[in-house]
């Protein structure tokens, strides 16, 4: 079986700095859900995914990581480049750990993924959703830890159905997914304890 030429490119040129640089951002975005962090490195993540996605899976994903990928991923280069970069195994979508999903992949629930269980709700994936931007569309309110009063976003391109996907995650509060919005090189956390509205037009 023939391996991709994009295998053995495009990841850190400085891994231990460039993960270091990126997890910081990732913690960052948790602890102050609806910011947009930045990832200030160039790599190049087989297309379709983006270079933040791209970015957060180098830096969370190793050997112990189980991943899974939206068919369109999985069809594409980057399994072998996560394999080469991370040596992160591939899982049956209710056991992976982080999970991602291309710019208009289909997303009908966070509950066909991991959400821990009451005694370890820490045993859950974290969802990357590539979107088309990650402002300009409608914007949604967000409350809760490490927001002061309200926060807004207004991502461009969430599944249409993602307001009842969010609630119904929350419902199962402190089991659920996190969820970490990308497109280019930012991203917003969404950690499962932020409460997400429609804003009043």
């Amino acid at each position: 079986m023939s391996v991709s030429a994009d295998t053995f490119v495009g990841g850190f040129t400085d891994p231990v700095f460039h993960s270091q640089t990126v997890f910081k951002a990732i913690m960052d975005g948790m602890a102050r859900p609806g910011t947009i962090q930045t990832v200030g490195t160039d790599i190049a993540p087989p297309a379709p995914l983006g270079i933040a996605a791209g970015a957060i899976a180098l830096t969370l994903c190793d050997h112990e990581t189980s991943l899974w990928l939206s068919p369109a991923l999985a069809a594409s280069a980057l399994p072998d480049w996560l394999a080469f970069n991370t040596g992160a195994p591939m899982a049956e979508k209710i056991e992976a750990r982080f999970v991602f999903l291309e710019s208009g992949g289909m997303l009908s629930s966070l509950s066909q993924f991991a959400v821990g269980t009451q005694e370890y709700p820490d045993r859950s994936a974290t969802v990357v959703l590539e979107v088309g931007e990650l402002d300009g569309g409608e914007e949604l309110a967000l409350t809760g830890p490490g927001i002061k009063g309200t926060a807004t976003i207004a991502p461009v391109g969430l599944p249409g159905s993602f307001l009842r996907i969010w609630n119904d995650n929350r419902a199962v509060f402190p089991r659920g997914a996190d969820i970490i919005l990308t497109s280019g090189k930012r991203f917003i956390c969404l950690p499962r304890t932020t409460k997400i509205t429609a804003t009043e037009l």
